[in-house]
């Protein structure tokens, strides 16, 4: 017998597994598990024997705290989905564990419970929930009431297939949450909310009393003018580099395709020509960046560049360079018919989040903010903030990307920021005029700024715009805001599928 990890590839089997254990039950769906194993992989195990899957088990982190006395699964779970998922939480809350009926007494639950607890270990959490099923309660209703029960099987006077064993592997009663599980008529649908404490639990000071996880974010406004040479540029782009490690921000925000300054000096006219000649400028690019980054310790967003791939194709590319070094890239999704009749642009085809020292945060270049799905799903992957940066010619286009990431900001309980380009370049054709109003916005509760703009630089000048966003006071209010916009998603009845 094997205990592991869940994989993508035991989905159809652990859905059958579920319905031989609850008969009755409404199952997984598969983009529950899909889900499960998106946000929190290394929570989510199986039995595996003789390679058939016959037992799995599912959890999540949380602050036990933050939620009602009497919440429900669906509460716990965000409807089996596990969106409300909390790295920094310091309980592990174990949401299903199912053995195949021919497998029994084989100790499989007993493994499993023991690889939530190596896992609470090693992660450092204070403790295991659970809210467990007593299944044969149906059978004692009409006689005594649910705390009668339990206590008769606590004193081993009552055997409860589920109750029993987990007092059995060292959990201990807290409470008993009546409509827990709507469809679990056999526990009348009362659950035993019960914990296993972690006696290896090592409190962590800064995680007793920070009250706050302050983000600094310096936006660049940026003026393209006409320059000489790409060491004019860089001179350009360090000077603002150091502008925002001055004021000891963690990120630096340039503007989409601003590198498109090097045509100035570029003798070339036709704009499909002028962009391949641009992309030899990638390596000088990357590099400029990379040390800037390492230098000036800060995380640099560095707008987005023009790049031509092995496959020929040109590529409108944002790049992230934190300050460790490590560079990722997010290839633009959505193509303006701009950009394709003059340039001749690729598409990308994969939203991707992205680690670094202040959370997890995505990239969507200028278009691809006023696709919603694009935010929905770098949300449910876990992203806080999400960096845009663009590059429009005249209010109406700036408006569509500033209105869009507002929506984005409230839609999605996250934080925004726009930063665009400003000024002329008459020598470059198809990027002459410029039209921008950078900003940082956050969603529109009272524990934000009054208008859900943190910061927003004057129109059409060239400057910096600095402003903090808190990421504790985002998860409080994805929690327990005035309005649950994660929460309150309607899965029953709409969902997006996201096909990479």
């Amino acid at each position: 017998m094997i205990i592991r990890n869940m994989q993508t590839k035991d989905i159809s089997e652990i859905i059958s597994l579920q319905g031989k254990c609850f008969p009755g039950m409404d199952p997984w769906k598969r983009e529950h598990l899909e889900s499960h194993l998106s946000i929190f992989p290394e929570g989510q195990f199986v039995a595996e024997y003789d390679g058939e899957i016959i037992g799995s088990c599912s959890s999540l982190i949380i602050n036990f705290d933050e939620y009602d006395d009497r919440h429900t699964w669906a509460d716990v779970t965000d409807n089996g989905y596990i969106t409300n998922h909390n790295p920094d939480g310091y309980n592990l809350y174990g949401i299903e564990v199912m053995v195949h009926p021919e497998y029994r007494r084989m100790k499989i639950g007993h493994r499993l419970y023991e690889e939530r607890k190596e896992l609470v270990r090693a992660l450092n959490l204070k403790s295991i929930i659970i809210g467990g099923r007593i299944p044969n309660y149906h059978k004692y209703a009409d006689e005594m009431s649910p705390r009668e029960y339990v206590n008769e099987v606590s004193l081993h006077i009552i055997y409860d297939p589920v109750l029993s064993f987990q007092l059995l592997n060292g959990f201990s009663m807290m409470r008993i949450n009546p409509n827990y599980l709507p469809d679990d008529l056999q526990s009348n649908k009362y659950a035993t909310l019960m914990e296993w404490n972690n006696v290896d639990y090592r409190p962590m000071s800064k995680r007793f009393y920070k009250t706050s996880y302050p983000v600094r974010i310096c936006v660049v406004q940026y003026m393209m003018r006409q320059i000489s040479s790409f060491e004019d540029f860089a001179n350009q782009v360090e000077y603002f580099t150091d502008v925002a490690s001055d004021a000891e921000s963690d990120f630096a925000v340039f503007p989409e395709i601003f590198t498109t300054q090097l045509l100035s000096f570029l003798d070339e006219k036709t704009p499909s020509m002028a962009i391949r000649k641009l992309t030899e400028y990638t390596e000088d690019y990357i590099q400029l960046f990379t040390d800037l980054a390492v230098r000036y310790n800060i995380n640099i967003i560095g707008g987005s560049h023009f790049v031509k791939e092995d496959d020929d194709k040109i590529y409108n590319i944002a790049y992230l360079f934190r300050r460790d070094g490590t560079i990722e890239k997010q290839y633009k999704i959505h193509i303006t018919p701009n950009e394709r009749k003059w340039w001749g642009i690729s598409e990308g085809d994969e939203v991707k989040v992205f680690n670094t020292d202040c959370g997890k945060i995505a990239i969507q270049i200028c278009y691809d903010i006023e696709f919603p799905e694009l935010a929905r799903i770098a949300t449910d992957k876990g992203a806080n903030i999400i960096f845009t940066p663009f590059c429009t010619d005249n209010r109406e286009g700036y408006l569509r990307v500033r209105y869009c990431a507002q929506a984005r900001a409230i839609e999605n309980q996250i934080y925004t920021v726009i930063s665009g380009t400003v000024g002329n370049l008459p020598q470059a054709e198809n990027m002459d005029i410029q039209y921008a109003q950078s900003g940082i916005f956050s969603p529109s509760d009272v524990e934000f700024a009054r208008d859900g703009i943190i910061g927003e630089a004057n129109a059409n000048i060239e400057m910096v715009q600095i402003g903090d966003v808190d990421l504790e006071v985002l998860r409080r209010q994805r929690q327990d805001g005035t309005v649950l916009h994660l929460k309150d998603r309607r899965h029953d009845v709409y969902r997006i599928e996201y096909k990479k």
